[in-house]
């Protein structure tokens, strides 16, 4: 699997024709202000002016040329596998020489623009506006390139994400707001605690193509086992796979431990992506990721046997590290997807049988409990009053 590098193509131009001048255009000066992403009190001053409107228009145009040859810059294979491959380089480059609804889901995890330093020299600093318009640059790119049906995951922080969701909502079809709680986040003066990222969820067009959310468990006490919520009556009518998943995500881990790390700036959890993946893609779907960081949608996406392809501007190395170990990884996805599409964690189980609380009118799969108590299980169970 590869895409052609060659000449960037100018992302300004999708139909590959030259851009209208206002005074040509079929549509008006004021809708033209409008996709530009300008604020009303500034489009009211504006079309009072033609003139002015005309001069801001062409500011725009000029700005997206300057910013568009900024971003155009050379790129090389880094690495490749059986399922995918990465480039090193800038992701304007990358996505200009793929082919246009190609991509059956993209996700992407941009810089937040908080001043951060990476060891690599690379900076996270830009004014708000040129963050916004560096965002809608690449974000206009990655829809040209997704497949009607495809899905669109955007991971920022609520501050971006709340200006970048009505542009993505002018092309695309919305799906959800997810909120990811994070409650390791460091505190901010004078403003409340953050605790939480928002993922965005778009569609190219009503439908999706695969929509499979997995299922997981009811939340129980973490010393006794026993559920947190009343199901009273229903008990014996709950899916044993599971409970419907929310938009609310409280259950992702940061990832912290050194042990786990492959770089030193944040990097996403594995479980995160697994969930991403199950509920947009299928076996074989094509994975595209702008930002590689330390490269967990493009191990992930390995994993479960979907093709990848990525970009990272900065150091790739520990990208290419975390493959080189990517047994481990299995290990722990395997390990984090036995708590997926089941009623009870298998550690509930146990705790529900220690505790003497028991799982009577719960349905639960006979092979969850032979893996769970082994063989005997019969004789502990209904010794434990799960029967």
């Amino acid at each position: 699997m590869s895409i052609k590098l060659g000449k960037t193509k100018n992302w300004g131009s999708r139909t590959g024709k030259s851009t209208p001048s206002v005074k040509n255009a079929e549509i008006s000066t004021l809708d033209l202000l409008k996709a530009a992403g300008l604020s009303t009190e500034l489009l009211q001053s504006l079309v009072e002016n033609s003139e002015i409107a005309q001069s801001a228009f062409s500011k725009i145009l000029t700005d997206r040329e300057v910013l568009n040859n900024e971003n155009s810059s050379p790129v090389k294979k880094y690495f490749s596998t059986d399922m995918g491959v990465l480039y090193e380089g800038n992701c304007f480059t990358v996505l200009s020489n793929m082919d246009d609804n190609s991509l059956d889901c993209i996700f992407a995890d941009p810089p937040f623009n908080l001043s951060k330093e990476y060891n690599n020299g690379l900076q996270d600093k830009m004014s708000d506006m040129d963050y916004l318009d560096w965002s809608r640059a690449w974000i206009d790119l990655c829809i040209q390139k997704l497949k009607p049906g495809g899905a669109f995951f955007l991971y920022n922080i609520p501050k971006w994400n709340i200006s970048l969701a009505p542009y993505m909502d002018k092309k695309l079809s919305f799906r959800h707001w997810i909120t990811v709680d994070m409650t390791f986040s460091m505190p901010i003066p004078s403003k409340l605690y953050p605790s939480h990222y928002s993922l965005l969820y778009f569609t190219k067009g009503d439908k999706p193509n695969h929509f499979t959310p997995p299922r997981i468990p009811i939340k129980t006490c973490v010393k006794c086992g026993k559920e947190q919520n009343d199901y009273g009556g229903y008990k014996n009518k709950m899916n044993p796979a599971g409970i419907n998943i929310r938009d609310v995500w409280s259950d992702i881990p940061p990832v912290r431990h050194n042990k786990y790390k492959n770089r030193d700036a944040n990097e996403l959890s594995i479980k995160l992506l697994d969930r991403v993946l199950d509920i947009a893609t299928k076996e074989g779907d094509l994975v595209f990721d702008p930002f590689g960081g330390s490269g967990t949608t493009y191990i992930v996406a390995e994993m479960k046997g979907r093709r990848w392809i990525g970009s990272e501007l900065g150091d790739c190395s520990p990208i290419k590290e975390r493959f080189d170990r990517i047994k481990e990884e299995q290990e722990r996805l395997i390990e984090m997807r036995k708590e997926i599409n089941t009623l009870f964690t298998d550690k509930a189980l146990r705790l529900r049988v220690k505790s003497g609380v028991g799982l009577k009118h719960y349905n639960i799969p006979e092979e969850q409990i032979e893996r769970v108590f082994g063989k005997d299980s019969p004789l502990i169970l209904s010794e434990s009053g799960l029967h």
